[in-house]
């Protein structure tokens, strides 16, 4: 079984090579591969049953419960594909599966077996980290609209908050607070779950309960989703140790069940309350005495510190202080809650205008999550910005901070008022709010700055746009070859004949022609390539925004690199940016470093770019026929060593079947 944590490229390849590996041996061998598309050529109860052993090769969490009592290999992708015939000797000697829990499951090979690099093991926390969050986002979407909803029809403003007059709208908002509290011990659970596998869910959801319920070591504030994120990894890791202790044969069996469980959830459970948790209560306390010291000085500057507070972990101790610290000056000084109430709403505003500035640096999710997102902005729930925070915490919470402090000074600046312990547009709706022009003024601003502060981070480094390859076949500017697109006299335009396209029985067929071909790259490194390949793509017609396929490129690119060993690599992107799928190729002389696993540097670069609303699975079918081809070195030298122009680079990729 192969798989990789994006299901493309990679999967397809180890899947390759190990089948070639198996036929140079001697041995018959069935290869599944779990990519994009789903599950493909999947192994049958009577073929596992049959099997000398399994090889598991994959960088993200597999269910391996139906190969109990089977001999299991469990490694990285990379090896699949670079050490395949070690792995079918080594197989035959593997431990044998014992069913979950057992330490051979998918949780060990987010580590990238055995001397995983430095890189890998970073990708492996971020993986993670992506697994508590897009289990979260359901409990974000489904618990933010239904208390939103029950505060637009069924909300009444009164100076203890707002209050429901219906039993009906009280028991929407029940429902929906019970979606917000299960939202950090989902986190929390499932980030241990893909390091420790089932073993450490329990401990996960656990510690992430305890994390978010101050009251457990006397804090007036939960630790948030920051907290949350500590106690998936804390649990994760310590089940992943705890499976390491050698334990008499006749415990193994309620090891994963019963004592890993038990240990671990009362380990961390005790942990946090009496070692983690007192310095969040300290911290609390404190933090709410120097904001009482503060509101003697300039409004501008309680604005400023109240909104960055508000901003910064979206429900955790920091912002609990901000808020509480306002609504109990309700009564006596309604503008500090009114400093509050403005910044409430601005992150999950701010993220939601940004997916919409910039819908390519956005995947599907997150784009309908930013929809959410705006929604519970607009009703004052802060909490719907999480679900960036926790993907990109280094990007989204500057970002916040930012546009949460300059909501708060210009709302301290006209001294609105809020007259309910509430914040964001409903509250003015509803007629709590002084100084209601201002107090949207302030949001907007607010909005705005953190919408553009998200979206610079997350471009940074991109530089500036690629100008587009004229489609015409002219000189280009600049050194280097001339365009790919350029057709001999007499020829007619590239792409129209049988010489400048690829034929329709092949799978590139109608998204490659000569004009998205390179002979010879100019750029001599990974970012200037790939600046380069979106300009060449722009030739075809299909690009409606350069510098928007370049940053989708990069942004994949930080998921993990697409240089596949073998002197390949593979960037592509899922964007906006481009209105029908295409494919472009280039070689490179000297060769460029792209991160490969194997060390070799990029000559053979092929760039696939999609919309992203692109329906079906086509571009996926690309990418894996693609891989497997590039897997035959006949293949590949042929691509290295063909002379003359872009046709003839052509005549050779319509063997991608």
């Amino acid at each position: 079984m192969t798989a990789c944590p994006t299901g493309i490229a990679h999967t397809y390849m180890a899947a390759e090579k190990l089948a070639q590996a198996a036929q140079v041996l001697g041995h018959a061998m069935k290869v599944e591969t779990q990519g994009s598309i789903g599950a493909e050529n999947v192994l049958s109860d009577r073929e596992i049953a049959e099997a000398d052993g399994i090889i598991v090769a994959a960088d993200k969490d597999v269910d391996l419960s139906r190969f109990a009592g089977k001999r299991v290999l469990s490694v990285g992708v990379a090896e699949g594909i670079h050490h395949p015939e070690r792995l079918i000797r080594d197989v035959l000697g593997a431990p044998v599966h014992r069913g979950p829990g057992d330490g051979g499951g998918g949780g060990a090979d987010l580590f990238g077996g055995a001397g995983g690099a430095g890189g890998k093991e970073r990708g492996s926390v971020y993986k993670a980290l992506m697994n508590g969050v897009s289990y979260m986002i359901p409990f974000v979407v489904v618990g933010g609209l239904l208390i939103a909803v029950s505060l637009a029809l069924g909300g009444r403003t009164t100076p203890q908050g707002i209050v429901f007059d219906s039993s009906f709208w009280q028991s929407v908002n029940d429902i929906g607070v019970i979606g917000f509290t299960l939202m950090i011990p989902v986190l929390s659970g499932y980030i241990a779950y893909a390091i420790g596998d089932r073993p450490a869910l329990v401990p996960g959801m656990v510690g992430g309960w305890v994390a978010s319920h101050g009251e457990l070591y006397d804090s007036k504030a939960g630790a948030g989703f920051i907290g949350a994120i500590a106690t998936g990894f804390l649990a994760g890791y310590l089940v992943v140790w705890i499976k390491k202790v050698r334990v008499p044969d006749f415990v193994r069996p309620v090891m994963p069940v019963i004592v890993i469980p038990v240990v671990a959830t009362t380990s961390l459970g005790l942990f946090f309350v009496y070692v983690i948790g007192r310095p969040i209560a300290w911290v609390f306390e404190h933090l709410t005495s120097w904001l009482g010291g503060l509101t003697g000085t300039s409004a501008a500057l309680l604005g400023v510190v109240l909104g960055m507070m508000i901003a910064f972990d979206m429900g955790g101790p920091v912002n609990k202080t901000a808020f509480l610290f306002g609504a109990g000056l309700v009564s006596k000084n309604p503008e500090v809650m009114g400093i509050c109430a403005a910044a409430i709403p601005v992150p999950p505003l701010g993220q939601g205008l940004a997916t919409l500035l910039r819908r390519g640096l956005f995947s599907v999710q997150e784009r309908e999550t930013g929809l959410a997102a705006l929604f519970m902005g607009c009703f004052g729930i802060t909490e719907g910005a999480i679900p960036f925070a926790a993907a990109r915490p280094a990007r989204v919470i500057p970002a916040n901070m930012a546009g949460g402090a300059v909501a708060g000074a210009v709302a301290g600046l006209a001294a609105v008022q809020d007259n309910v312990p509430h914040g964001g547009p409903v509250v003015a709706a509803l007629g709590a709010v002084g100084g209601v022009p201002m107090f949207f003024v302030a949001i907007a601003i607010g909005t705005v700055v953190t919408a553009l502060t998200t979206v610079t981070l997350m471009t940074v480094g991109t530089g500036p746009s690629v100008v587009p390859a004229p489609a015409t076949g002219a000189a280009a500017t600049g050194p280097g070859p001339a365009p790919a697109g350029s057709a001999p006299a007499g020829s007619g335009p590239a792409g129209s004949g049988p010489a400048g396209s690829v034929s329709a029985g092949s799978a590139l067929s109608g998204h490659l022609t000569a004009r998205t071909v390179r002979p010879r790259l100019a750029a001599r490194e990974k970012e200037a390539a790939i600046r380069e390949m979106a300009g060449l793509l722009a030739a075809g017609g299909a690009v409606t925004d350069v510098a928007g396929l370049v940053a989708a490129a990069l942004a994949r690119e930080e998921l993990g690199t697409t240089g596949l060993g073998e002197e390949i690599a593979i960037p592509h992107a899922k964007t906006d940016a481009v209105s029908a799928p295409v494919v472009g190729f280039a070689r490179s002389d000297e060769g460029i470093e792209w991160g490969a696993l194997d060390g070799t540097k990029a000559r053979l670069i092929f760039m696939i770019a999609v919309p992203a609303a692109a329906a079906g699975d086509e571009h996926l079918r690309i990418l894996a026929m693609l891989s497997r081809k590039l897997m035959d070195p006949g293949f590949r030298e042929r691509l290295l060593s063909a002379e003359g122009e872009a046709d003839a680079l052509v005549r050779i990729l319509q063997e991608v079947q």
